[in-house]
């Protein structure tokens, strides 16, 4: 029963805009929180090494703090941010929709919970692992007039 209220799209919307209006305000009202996303949705610009993104868990935690608070971007159905990642620091634009927030935290308390984050987001990670697959056919000069 849990799964059908989750995959409802009428709820999830109401989710998507509970965390969207969550955002909103604490934007305002603070100056660091965290929150912690479901790294099936999550999109980095440009995208981090394998070394990087295999220390992730599947419900990642971001500090958003310093330069990363100030670079944060509220979009209709995405926050974007710039942070670092690794021993370099590697800068990415973390791009994060809504839907897939599954926690907003302040000072190691937890403020807002968003259980429909649970639910991996198929059709966005399908999308884009399609994307990837013809960007590699593409890569290779002899499938170019195949393909255009």
């Amino acid at each position: 029963m849990i799964t059908k209220v989750l995959q409802n799209n009428e709820y999830r919307k109401l989710q998507e805009e509970q965390v969207k209006d969550q955002l909103m305000t604490l934007v305002g009202l603070v100056d660091t929180f965290s929150i912690t996303a479901n790294v099936n949705s999550i999109s980095f610009n440009p995208d981090l090494s394998d070394d990087i993104k295999k220390n992730f868990s599947q419900y990642t935690l971001f500090s958003l703090a310093n330069y990363t608070f100030e670079s944060i971007m509220l979009h209709d159905d995405n926050i974007s941010f710039e942070a670092g990642f690794g021993e370099e620091n590697i800068g990415s634009v973390v791009t994060i929709p809504y839907i897939a927030i599954f926690q907003i935290i302040i000072d190691e308390s937890i403020l807002f919970i968003n259980p429909s984050a649970t639910m991996v987001i198929k059709k966005e990670k399908e999308l884009d692992q399609q994307q990837r697959s013809l960007n590699a056919f593409k890569m290779n000069a002899k499938n170019k007039n195949l393909i255009d």
